[in-house]
């Protein structure tokens, strides 16, 4: 959530925002909106005042054993106008919320305009595509052939998007999960952290997936299924007030996320690229304003070192104002490279999301100066799980059907190759 000043102080900047962005929200509306929320708030505080001043009289009236009934019967009929203003304030004030939390974040001044993944700009590259002698697999043919991955069964237990890992599939998943954790705890300084995979809406709320993202949730009794971990851990410092002396904070967590993946039909539609249910290792800091910048720079290298131990090329991307997310003033892309596709794909976000969360968590520190500040909060995957094993699969496959396992990664997996 934007800071209300930004629409009543400077609504120039929120529109050019906004036309970055290609979005049409109307921001006269929120404009009007927010005057007739003040104008109705200033009139029911003047009833209130009133109404409190009569009961003093009154009081004082029936301590001298006087009569009080006009001053009662005035209360009476401000009473119902209170009620009547009540109703009306908090309808319109509601109107304008539902609105205003659909408003997405202010972009950074060096994201680049573009109105979609298109006019994303590539800004570095690790490592050269790797080159295979032979006819390269995609990832779910070199699982169909080992028998790793079951999707048929995935199917018949919870629909399409689903998977069942298998046997040394399952042990490489669960491998990568361990070593992604024991890298960015031990060498990166994160505390680990595994919450629950379900919250409530204003959880959900709090880091901006609500209300713009419900379609693409799972309720259950009205509570939610996890997208990513990034929502728990954000959030558990929800209404806080925390010290300057304890930033910045570091939590990674491991969990399997769910998303309906709504607008994605069609896409994917093979593998276990984009799945309903997938597992995923998130990074989330928070911040000082002044350090959020260079923090964010932090993050991303962290997410990298995964990929640079694991021997995959990858290159960044920094996003475009039409691609990025919601609640993001600045994403870097992740992009891994997968012979099996001949091209890269994404495989963790990292993004600075600025105060808008913290102000819609309610999340603020103290600084040494006793001033209260909101927090800036950032995240990114440290990495997606799925994929990772996906771009093993497709990078290290050999022309026998084997897979081979990268060396960092043989301590955790057990043994040299798959197959």
């Amino acid at each position: 959530m934007l800071d209300i000043n930004i629409l009543r102080k400077s609504p120039e900047i929120l529109k050019e925002n906004l036309k970055k962005r290609f979005s049409n929200i109307d921001v006269d509306e929120l404009i009007e909106l927010d005057e007739n929320v003040r104008k109705l708030k200033m009139s029911l505080d003047e009833l209130l005042a009133k109404r409190n001043k009569l009961s003093k009289e009154i009081g004082k009236r029936k301590a001298k054993k006087e009569s009080a009934d006009d001053l009662i019967e005035r209360v009476n009929e401000i009473n119902s106008q209170v009620d009547t203003l009540e109703r009306s304030y908090n309808e319109t004030y509601n109107t304008f919320m539902e609105k205003w939390l659909l408003v997405p974040n202010l972009l950074d001044d060096d994201v680049p305009f573009g109105e979609d993944e298109n006019s994303n700009i590539e800004i570095r590259r690790w490592g050269n595509p790797t080159e295979i002698s032979f006819k390269p697999l995609e990832h779910y043919e070199i699982a169909k052939n080992l028998d790793i991955l079951d999707f048929e069964r995935g199917a018949k237990l919870s629909g399409s998007r689903f998977v069942i890992y298998k046997d040394d599939g399952a042990r490489l998943e669960r491998a990568l999960i361990n070593f992604m954790l024991d890298l960015h705890t031990k060498q990166h300084g994160y505390k680990e952290i595994f919450p629950p995979y379900i919250v409530n809406y204003e959880i959900m709320e709090g880091t901006g997936q609500f209300p713009k993202f419900i379609d693409e949730a799972y309720e259950t009794d009205g509570q939610y299924l996890i997208p990513t971990a990034e929502v728990p851990l954000v959030n558990m410092h929800r209404e806080e007030m925390l010290d300057e002396s304890d930033l910045p904070l570091k939590y990674v967590a491991y969990t399997a996320c769910f998303r309906k993946e709504a607008g994605s039909y069609g896409k994917d539609v093979k593998g276990i690229i984009r799945q309903h249910q997938f597992n995923k290792v998130e990074l989330v800091q928070f911040t000082k304003p002044e350090d959020s910048s260079r923090a964010l720079e932090e993050l991303t290298h962290d997410a990298e070192e995964v990929l640079q131990l694991l021997g995959l090329p990858y290159r960044i991307v920094v996003l475009s104002s039409g691609d990025i997310g919601f609640s993001a003033a600045k994403t870097y892309d992740i992009e891994v490279w997968l012979p099996g596709q001949n091209r890269y794909r994404e495989i963790s976000s990292c993004s600075n999301t600025r105060d808008f969360q913290a102000r819609r968590a309610s999340i603020k520190f103290k600084g040494k100066d006793k001033k209260k500040q909101f927090i800036h909060t950032l995240n990114g995957s440290g990495v997606a799980v799925g994929r990772c094993l996906v771009a093993i699969l497709e990078n290290y496959q050999q022309e026998d059907g084997s897979v081979k396992i990268p060396e960092a990664l043989i301590p955790y997996f057990g043994k040299e190759k798959i197959g």
